[in-house]
């Protein structure tokens, strides 16, 4: 640990499990303090389980283990009330807010019959939940603060969650990361007479409950489902190497964190409007979308 963001506030959404945990406890251990958001419940298009409150209250345990003080409070990222009200909750225990991490976010593939709902839930969380996440923070940032939104290569990749397999929830998310890339654009414009800086972490496969879940199993799988069977795991995940040049199946959300310390800390305190890639190279592999 070298200290690289004491005296500061984190503001992290999704921070149940996944990569907003892992940013939790990295920035943590960098000497932040935390505020930790995440829904705890069930959106009903989406068919994996999300995060509950005993996964929050796990992160508000792990970051107290590491010295920190933390307020961790469910909020829906989609009500802009509810993220204002854990906000207020922490500056009144914590007194500052330094850091925003919008990193909430959901897939909820088609696992039978489509639905239009999956598009609306998926782009209400994976972008409004990131507009709503930054606009309640900004009127408490002091100057310098760091935004870091956490995109994904599939907004920058057609093909990958946008076909037809994936449904309207895949379309939903890899809209709401291609307009996420230009909200990121335009705010890093906006603040950065106030020396806010607005920075993107776009991850490919990443081992967390979005990827890892049966209907994620099947979309590889589908020769499998076809038979009947379920995919699993071990069936899916030789074929996740397929979208990185680096012959690995996914990120770990600690490769998120790392870079989520860096540019929340002074070290990047000039780097702004970025769209930075942990790909393991699938973007140079698919320029084009897979198959292109």
């Amino acid at each position: 640990m070298s200290g690289k963001l004491s005296g500061k506030v984190a503001f992290i959404t999704g921070a149940a499990r996944g990569q907003g945990r892992a940013h939790a406890l990295a920035m943590a251990r960098e000497g932040a303090d935390i505020v930790a958001i995440d829904i705890c419940r069930q959106i009903e298009s989406n068919p994996y389980p999300l995060a509950t409150p005993d996964d929050l209250a796990e992160t508000e345990r792990a970051v107290k283990e590491l010295g920190r003080r933390v307020v961790a409070r469910i909020a829906d990222v989609r009500e802009r009330h509810e993220l204002r009200d854990a906000l207020d909750a922490g500056l009144a225990d914590l007194g500052r807010i330094d850091i925003v991490v919008a990193n909430a976010g959901i897939l909820p593939m088609a696992m039978g019959k489509p639905d239009p709902m999956q598009f609306v839930d998926a782009s209400d969380v994976d972008l409004v939940g990131v507009m709503n996440t930054v606009a309640v923070a900004i009127p408490h940032l002091p100057d310098g603060a760091s935004i870091i939104v956490t995109g994904s290569t599939a907004g920058m990749i057609r093909g990958t969650t946008d076909n037809p397999n994936m449904g309207p929830g895949g379309a939903g998310y890899g809209w709401s990361k291609r307009i996420v890339m230009e909200y990121v654009d335009e705010m890093s414009l906006h603040l950065a007479p106030r020396m806010i800086r607005v920075n993107a972490i776009h991850p490919t496969n990443c081992n967390t409950h979005l990827l890892q879940n049966d209907g994620m199993y099947s979309m590889f799988r589908p020769d499998l489902t076809s038979q009947g069977k379920k995919a699993t795991r071990e069936d899916a995940e030789p074929l996740f190497t397929l979208f990185q040049a680096m012959p690995i199946p996914y990120v770990e959300p600690e490769d998120m964190a790392n870079l989520g310390v860096f540019l929340a800390s002074d070290d990047a305190r000039y780097i702004t409007g970025q769209h930075i890639r942990v790909d393991a190279g699938s973007l140079l592999k698919w320029p084009n979308g897979p198959g292109g």
